[in-house]
């Protein structure tokens, strides 16, 4: 029903436009009793089978949504209806944004993608604190990032501010160095730089008792050479895992007429790179480190893939906006199918 009548209607108008006209459905659906429960009926996938342990943390199932969707947590608890074991929030700022001038979201519709330069467009880390109190149990993940008029040389304050303001309202942390989006906001990437940025918040973490996890969402264009380094880095700060990737710079291969719109790629062109990515990740750190893969999943047999080469847990974005929320009950019915062949109990530390 999705992809044969609502999609198309959705795709005859502006991108941006109709992301906050769904949202604004689904906010009025699920104030309508019964409509939560048939939501549920409909995609979540209950069983015991699919709850795994990653980093400390019990997700019911392996499948989450990717930040960007919701980042100002407006909607996690009503998104969480559609069988999404985890929500990532954000990216969050310390103070609000406009982000980058309109138009900045576009369709590809040929290659089933995306490109944004939404810039980090968000209200500010306060007001996403004050949502999240309303939390019903959805586990969530913090997405922060710096401020695009806070220099490279000072983004370590905004990434601290951000963590300190979300900590008690989230279960993990997500430090996001690798937006296109955001002037120079890559650079960070850089090994230095990215030891003394996850150095210290983690420093942070120790102080108080409460285990929070804090994770690194890297690039797709980064070279085999730069993600050795990564696989160093999460090694000597003890961060607890790794999210791969981010949307890409790449255009390589694209048909739609748009395709040269500058900003970062998601969707099905990004499918097998990720999937790399994850490969190399977990092969050359002898699977040290647990990792989210995300980039491209249109179906099951992707997810499974993202599995099959590392990943201990997976994130929509881009496939959920061109399949639809069928694809997380696709996805979890594809795992507990394979359940004995990728050997979901591993429980990582």
């Amino acid at each position: 029903m999705y992809k044969l009548l609502i999609r198309p209607l959705l795709f005859l108008f502006d991108p941006e436009k109709v992301h906050y006209f769904t949202f604004s459905l689904i906010r009025i659906a699920s104030k309508i009793p019964g409509f939560p429960s048939l939501f549920r009926g409909l995609y979540l996938v209950e069983d015991k089978r699919l709850e795994t342990e990653v980093f400390g943390l019990k997700f019911k199932n392996p499948v989450g949504l990717a930040a960007g969707f919701d980042k100002d947590a407006k909607l996690y608890n009503e998104l969480s209806n559609f069988g999404f074991g985890f929500i990532e929030i954000g990216t969050l700022t310390p103070v609000g944004q406009e982000g980058n001038p309109k138009k900045r979201l576009f369709r590809l519709k040929e290659d089933s993608a995306i490109i944004n330069r939404m810039g980090f467009n968000n209200g500010g880390v306060k007001e996403a604190v004050e949502r999240l109190k309303k939390n019903k149990g959805v586990l969530i993940g913090g997405n922060i990032g710096k401020n695009k008029v806070t220099p490279n040389e000072e983004a370590v304050n905004d990434y601290e501010i951000c963590f300190e303001t979300l900590f008690p309202y989230v279960d993990y942390f997500v430090v996001n160095v690798s937006s296109p989006n955001t002037p120079n906001l890559r650079e960070l990437q850089e090994k230095e730089p990215l030891k003394k940025l996850l150095q210290t918040l983690e420093n942070n973490k120790l102080q108080v008792s409460n285990h929070k996890p804090i994770l690194l969402k890297i690039a797709p264009d980064l070279t085999d050479s730069q993600l050795l380094d990564i696989i160093e880095i999460v090694n000597e700060t003890k961060i607890a895992g790794v999210i791969a990737t981010n949307t890409t710079l790449s255009r390589e291969g694209l048909q739609s007429e748009n395709k040269s719109e500058t900003g970062g790629l998601s969707g099905k062109p990004l499918t097998n790179r990720s999937t790399e990515v994850i490969r190399f990740l977990s092969e050359k750190s002898n699977k040290s480190f647990p990792i989210i893969g995300v980039g491209g999943i249109h179906s099951a047999q992707d997810a499974m893939e993202k599995l099959q080469a590392g990943a201990s847990l997976v994130q929509l974005y881009t496939g959920f906006i061109y399949e639809g929320p069928k694809l997380v009950k696709d996805i979890n019915k594809e795992i507990l199918k394979n359940f004995k062949l990728l050997n979901f109990k591993l429980f990582y530390l």
